[in-house]
Formats: C-alpha cells, structure tokens, sequence
C-alpha cells in the first residue's frame, strides 16, 4: 500500500499542474495572515478567535490540498458518462437545505448553509454545485457541437439558457441567497461564449433581462432591500445607517490605507473592539483589511495573485485537447473571475453587497475546500493535455 502511495504521489508530482497549485497557496497562506489580523480584535489577549479561525482555514487548506490531488487524477470524461446521477447530485445536494441540516444567516435570512454534525464549518451547497453545474453545463456544450453541431440555432441556445435558469431558480427559491445564484449565470455567459454561440442570442438575453429587471423595479417586484442595496451605490448618503453602513466602512478603511497602509495589524477599523466598526472583516471584507492595514501595494498583491490563477486556468484551456476539457476550464475561470469582481466591487462600493467571499483570501472552510477542488480539475485536465502546442478545430478561449 506504501509504494502504491508513492507512485501516486510521484505520478502526481511528474505531471499535475504545480504551478496551479503553488499559486492557489501563496494566495491562501497570504488570506489566513488577513484572516489572522482580522479577528484579532475578538479577545483582550488577541489569540483565542484568531487562532480558532486560522486554524479552521488552515485544515480546510490541508483538505483542499488532498481535495486537489484527488481531483487531479479523476476524468472528468468518465464521471459524466453517469452525468444524469450527477444532475441527481446537484438537486438532492441543494434540495438538503430544506431538511434540519439546513442553516442561515440570522441577518441575511438566506438558507444557504449546511451544519453536518463532526464537520467544523458549514458546507454552502452551492459551492460544491457551481463545480459539478460547469461539469454538465460543458458536457451539454459539447454534445450540441459534436453531435447535433449546431451551436448558433435558437433551440440550442434555450437548451443550455434553460439549464442554468432552472437550476438558479431552484436554488434561490430553496436558499434565498441570489449571490451565488448568478455565478451559475455568469459561468453560463462564458462558457457559452467560448463555444461560440451567435451574438444575437446574447444581445437578446441582455435585452429581454433588462426589461425584465425594469418592469420588475417598476412594480416594485423586487424585494425591498435588493432595490435599496442598488439605490445605494448611486447614493452612498441614502440609508447611510443600514443598507450603506458595510460598504461606507470598507470604503474608509481602503481609503485609510493609502499606499503602504496603517501596518500589518495595526488597522483602526480592523483592530476595533466594535463588530459592526468594519462588519464581516475576516469574510466579505477581507480585502478592506487588506487596504486598511497593507495599502494600496497589499491590495495589488491580491490581485495579482487572483490574476495569476485565472490566467493559468485559461492557458490550460487554450491548450485542452478536447472541447469537453477547454469548456471546463473556462467555467472555472468564469467563476474566480465573478467572484473576485463582484467582491472587490463591493469593498469599493461599486457593486451591490450580496455576500460573495474574494477566492482563497476570504476565511471559509467549503468555499476554500471546494476552490482546491475545481482548481484539482483544472490540473487534471492539464496532466492529460500538456502545455505543448495547439489542436487545430478547438474553439477560440
């Protein structure tokens, strides 16, 4: 059984993507030191909370790290040969939310979170769903090209639209938390996108969901705090108090930190005895901790890093050896980038606050599990189409 291991182990080190993985730490080591500061506030000594939430990162990133090596020798081919028990998964998996393992938030109201007795942190089903909906959306997406090769006709383009309506309508009525329903939105855009769909039926889409979004406004279809959260950004003085609070602080705080910042655990905001100083620091606000206490060049560093990942998981797509493969890769791309955009839009108040975490910096024991997880994909699928040369027919990534 050892020297089983060890060839595992070796086979893994000979061809998984390292550089991936190498990147995928430095920005989750660079996360648990924010992470550190920002709940260092939680105890007159500074210790207890923070080494309770570095340490609840810290095993989820050992269990990323084997969720990565685990997932690197999987193909993904053979798993969606069964792709209908995977569209059982996603819906039994969400669909757990509404049994006694199901959790919210107490100020959010979403029902978006599982408590499974043993597990120390609370598992979001949808960041285990987004990796198997971009499985199946890429299987769909394959089938139309290479079996019905039609990819442009209105019949294709409801197809997969449908897919990912249902499952995000689905979602939301069970959970409420319309957050993470978009990703699923957004990685539907670019990989639908990548396969090369017509251009009207996304000028369509955008059209008929504008109005849409209009009329609904208009009749005051939309909840009232979704509208207040938007009326906000153009208002930042409206309901400063409430629905403006969180983005004000975070704004302060990056603001504060010019371009060297305040120092590393040094930030007014971040070091206040009060919660609601700099609300969700170590989760949605983490990279207004990074503003804060690091300045300008910490905030550049994250985003390098973020950077550095997608590029890397858009150059395996580039250079997948089959459509299946290179669609994978893009919806993994598509959902650090949502992610990494809708969260950094937030802390700058420039995006509505829906409760997306910044990927691997934000403390979250399945969200960072789960990124491993996507991210052991995307290696596997570079282990089994090295970074050498171009196949001629693929589609334009």
């Amino acid at each position: 059984m050892w020297n089983r291991l060890k060839a595992i182990l070796a086979d893994f080190i000979q061809q998984a993507d390292l550089v991936l993985l190498g990147l995928c730490c430095a920005a989750t080591l660079y996360g648990m030191v924010l992470i550190a500061s920002a709940t260092h506030y939680m105890d007159t000594d500074g210790m207890s909370g923070m080494i309770r939430y570095v340490g609840v990162q810290g095993a989820a990133l050992l269990l990323g790290l084997c969720a990565y090596v685990f997932m690197s020798m999987i193909d993904v081919e053979i798993v969606l040969k069964r792709w209908k028990w995977v569209v059982a998964f996603n819906l039994i998996f969400i669909g757990l939310l509404l049994t006694p393992l199901g959790v919210g938030g107490a100020t959010t109201g979403n029902q978006a979170w599982l408590k499974i007795p043993g597990i120390p942190f609370q598992i979001g089903p949808a960041e285990i769903v987004k990796i198997t909906f971009t499985l199946l959306l890429a299987k769909q997406l394959e089938w139309l090209r290479e079996e019905k090769r039609d990819l442009k006709s209105f019949s294709s383009a409801m197809m997969v639209a449908g897919h990912t309506l249902l499952l995000m309508g689905y979602y939301v009525v069970i959970s409420g938390d319309m957050g993470n329903a978009l990703t699923f939105f957004f990685i539907f855009l670019c990989m639908a996108f990548a396969a090369g769909f017509a251009l009207r039926w996304f000028a369509l889409l955008f059209l008929g969901g504008g109005a849409a979004f209009a009329a609904a406004w208009a009749l005051e279809l939309i909840p009232s705090y979704m509208m207040d959260r938007f009326r906000v950004l153009f208002d930042h003085s409206y309901d400063a108090l409430k629905t403006g609070w969180q983005q004000s602080r975070s704004l302060m705080a990056i603001g504060s930190g010019g371009v060297f910042g305040q120092g590393y655990m040094q930030g007014t905001q971040t070091q206040s005895s009060y919660p609601q100083s700099l609300p969700y620091r170590w989760t949605d606000f983490i990279f207004s901790v990074c503003g804060e206490e690091l300045g300008l060049i910490g905030c550049l560093a994250v985003i390098a890093l973020l950077t550095a990942i997608i590029l890397r998981v858009l150059l395996v797509a580039r250079n997948a050896q089959t459509t299946l493969h290179c669609y994978i890769c893009v919806g993994m791309a598509a959902m650090l980038i949502y992610q990494t955009v809708i969260n950094i839009g937030m802390c700058l108040f420039v995006m509505p606050t829906i409760g997306v975490t910044l990927p691997f910096f934000s403390y979250g024991g399945s969200s960072l599990l789960t990124l491993y997880a996507a991210m052991g994909v995307v290696s596997g699928i570079k282990k089994r189409s090295p970074l050498t040369g171009r196949r001629p027919g693929r589609p334009l990534v």
